[in-house]
């Protein structure tokens, strides 16, 4: 919303929550403060904020000055009842339907932006079409398409605009309408018109292709360490072929974030839904390796470590699910922590912008979605802690794990590091980011994913 604000200086943009506190943090005069970190935010924000940029608590307001209403509220995976596990949570999405329905006394463009299941624009259609105000309304799906950490600049050169709409008269005129508003800044050809249920299923789609990539990446890591061969050579050369391709084919602990596994997951259950048994259990796979690379790398820390970690303290370096971005949901981190606690470690993480609270929230909720108990919960909790600096974290540590790709950890004293590590001092780097023949001179016991540790 902020760079359409930037992008179209005559349109008035109103961003609305019924949290006064995150509103508070979008008002802040310190942009710092923003409660999103993104790399270019705090800039476009800061630009169009109070000139044509709003944020407020006051929803019905803004409903009922509105022309167009965009939803962009979280789906998470549902935690209970049918679909537990699988399926996309509407809760949120229905709540937004009902207010705009009862509240609303104009026609309005509702547009999908949370990434949802095939057909929920015709379950919004519906509530709306109950509205006590005779309103008329004509849902879009416009899925965003952002890599957090680049979401920018993602929009700013967008690879691509999706907009679904109704293949009726009203429906066409309220696709043009978002049209004209992403032609303000991005090239009309790159502005892709599709029926809602094509635009709803592309989303769910592209996530699962390019998770696939990542997970298939990660299968070949596990090859190579028992081979002997490289994973980043064979991606290079794999990646040299035109018909696939470089682009996600970096080994990594694991992906994470708000939408690959979310959206695999309400894929599955889609499939299922249909009777497609044998396609949902092809994209469940995606997930299977995910899950295995993660519990892979806390495996080989153990192992390494004589096989106990019992006592011994971990530094993490990192906890975000990658760079640039304060974004932790289905981190490798939160998995990978969890399996060392069970067995006994002391975690101490570093990462530039996620604190503790965060942190401890992450793994209480896995732990308490699994049914832990609260005495094993607040053991586990009271073993991880979080540190102001890198090597700091790695004070007193049998070992330190590389879990997110900061830079900042590539440029770090690794020589006064060592001195201060417990010894025989390992390193596991997760994200392939640091110079293994440089740790390995200096004395540590270093591995990396993907590549056969040298005895």
């Amino acid at each position: 919303m902020a760079v359409i604000a930037r992008h179209c200086p005559n349109i008035t943009v109103t961003v609305v929550d019924i949290s006064a506190e995150r509103i508070a943090a979008w008002n802040d005069s310190d942009l710092d403060n923003l409660p999103i970190y993104e790399p270019g935010l705090a800039e476009v924000v800061g630009k169009a904020r109070d000139k044509n940029l709003f944020f407020s608590t006051e929803v019905d307001k803004a409903i009922q000055e509105a022309d167009i209403i965009f939803i962009a509220v979280n789906t998470p995976t549902k935690t209970y009842g049918k679909g537990k596990g699988m399926a996309a949570d509407l809760t949120y999405v229905e709540q937004c339907a009902r207010r705009i329905a009862k509240v609303a006394t104009s026609d309005k463009i509702v547009v999908e932006k949370s990434t949802l299941p095939v057909r929920t624009a015709e379950a919004i259609q519906t509530i709306l079409e109950q509205s006590p105000h005779n309103a008329q309304f004509e849902v879009l799906s416009n899925p965003e398409f952002l890599a957090e950490g680049t979401a920018v600049a993602d929009l700013f050169k967008s690879d691509r605009v999706l907009i679904g709409g109704r293949r009726t008269p009203k429906g066409e005129q309220a696709v043009q309408a978002l049209v004209d508003i992403y032609a303000n800044w991005i090239p009309r050809e790159k502005i892709v018109t599709t029926n809602v249920w094509s635009s709803e299923l592309s989303k769910l789609v592209s996530n699962a292709f390019l998770a696939q990539r990542i997970s298939s990446i990660n299968s070949i890591s596990a090859i190579c360490e028992a081979t002997g061969a490289d994973v980043e050579e064979v991606a290079a050369a794999v990646g040299k072929d035109s018909r696939i391709g470089a682009k996600f084919l970096k080994t990594s602990v694991g992906f994470g974030g708000s939408c690959f596994q979310k959206d695999i997951l309400n894929l599955v259950y889609l499939c299922q839904q249909y009777g497609l048994d044998e396609v949902a259990d092809y994209w469940q796979g995606v997930i299977s390796i995910n899950d295995y690379q993660k519990n892979r790398f806390a495996n080989r820390i153990q192992q390494a470590l004589f096989n106990t970690v019992n006592g011994k303290k971990i530094a993490f370096w990192g906890w975000a699910f990658k760079k640039d971005t304060n974004d932790t949901r289905e981190s490798a981190a939160i998995y990978v922590a969890d399996q060392l606690l069970s067995e006994g470690a002391e975690i101490v993480v570093y990462d530039p912008k996620v604190s503790l609270a965060r942190m401890q929230m992450d793994l209480q909720t896995l732990l308490e979605y699994r049914g832990e108990t609260e005495t094993d919960i607040n053991g586990k909790l009271a073993k991880l802690y979080s540190v102001d600096s890198a090597a700091a974290a790695c004070t007193k540590a049998h070992a330190l794990a590389v879990i997110t790709e900061w830079d900042v950890f590539q440029t770090q004293d690794f020589e006064t590091i060592y001195t201060q590590m417990e010894k025989p001092a390992f390193v596991f780097d997760g994200r392939k980011i640091l110079n293994h023949n440089q740790l390995q001179s200096i004395g540590f016991t270093a591995y990396e994913i993907g590549k056969a540790t040298e005895s």
